[in-house]
């Protein structure tokens, strides 16, 4: 009831282990608050909270324009609502090497397991996009060390995304995603973030380059492949993160909604794909807060 009943310290302990497992961590991206506690419930294993989806959701296009005051007060209300560890995009780390360890210390106060930081220039946009720019290396790594001298829970994870690969063109790409993880991993990294891999041999040479954990972003309409969970499991992935997917499925269907309202003037005939008001009910734990006010659920709801 009210918020979740583990504290940030066991969610990153939680984390850790998940990552050290053996088994891939599945982590869908919640779009709010709610859908944290749908994923919890539907067994996943972490929640990831966008950068994308975050800027989508106050109508603003993937190109680094929130600030880190947005981004921490919605993260801070998600990963709040779930038990599940939670990681949240913290795209450049909102400035220079300064101003990513306030960064790093604004999430660890906010609640979050971890999160992570990436190589592009600002104004960055959306990893699956052409006309990506990233820093030098140097720049790179000093925004990983900040991170990391930064951080007070030595659990909180701290991630190195890296978007040099789409940079170079042919072969050379990979050669550069790969020289760049292993600097990173030497900076402090925790884990690996390759953006953009189009096959799974590129992953695989990721993971043969580095012994930290690595993720893979399974985003639709991207550069990647949708590869399956299995498929990923198998070359060693750790995690993997379905950043937008719940956002692009509730906009479908509010787009259906929409349309059915304009066509029949009423949502009767949609009213099958709507999640039914006992579910969310059951969902936001309306039960459980009877036990301290009998006032507040006194009431049936029929299906």
């Amino acid at each position: 009831m009210l918020y979740s009943s583990e504290t940030p310290a066991a969610k990153r302990e939680a984390l850790r282990a998940g990552l050290a497992s053996g088994t891939i961590q599945r982590f869908p991206g919640a779009f709010n608050p709610l859908s944290a506690r749908l994923i919890e419930a539907k067994g996943f294993d972490g929640v990831y909270i966008s950068g994308a989806v975050l800027s989508a959701d106050l109508g603003l296009p993937d190109i680094g324009l929130t600030t880190l005051t947005e981004v921490a007060t919605r993260a801070q209300q998600i990963a709040r609502m779930t038990n599940l560890p939670a990681i949240v995009d913290a795209d450049t780390g909102f400035g220079e090497p300064m101003n990513v360890a306030r960064t790093i210390q604004t999430l660890e106060d906010a609640g979050l397991a971890g999160t992570h930081i990436e190589d592009q220039v600002n104004p960055k946009r959306c990893g699956h996009l052409d006309g990506k720019q990233v820093v030098d290396e140097d720049t790179a790594l000093k925004r990983i060390r900040a991170a990391v001298d930064a951080r007070r829970d030595p659990n909180f994870l701290i991630m190195a995304r890296t978007d040099i690969r789409a940079t170079v063109p042919g072969d050379g790409g990979l050669a550069a995603a790969t020289d760049r993880a292993k600097k990173l991993v030497d900076a402090g990294a925790d884990a690996i973030f390759p953006e953009a891999m189009a096959t799974l041999a590129e992953f695989e040479a990721v993971r043969a380059a580095v012994d930290v954990p690595l993720l893979a972003n399974m985003t639709e309409f991207g550069k990647s492949a949708l590869f399956t969970v299995d498929q990923l499991q198998n070359i060693g992935i750790n995690m993997v993160i379905w950043p937008v997917s719940l956002l692009r499925l509730a906009m479908g269907s509010a787009v259906r909604g929409l349309d059915a309202l304009n066509e029949h003037g009423t949502l009767e005939p949609v009213l099958g794909e709507m999640q039914h008001r006992a579910d969310l009910y059951e969902l936001l734990d309306y039960e459980a807060y009877n036990r301290f006010d009998t006032s507040v659920f006194n009431f049936q709801v029929s299906r």
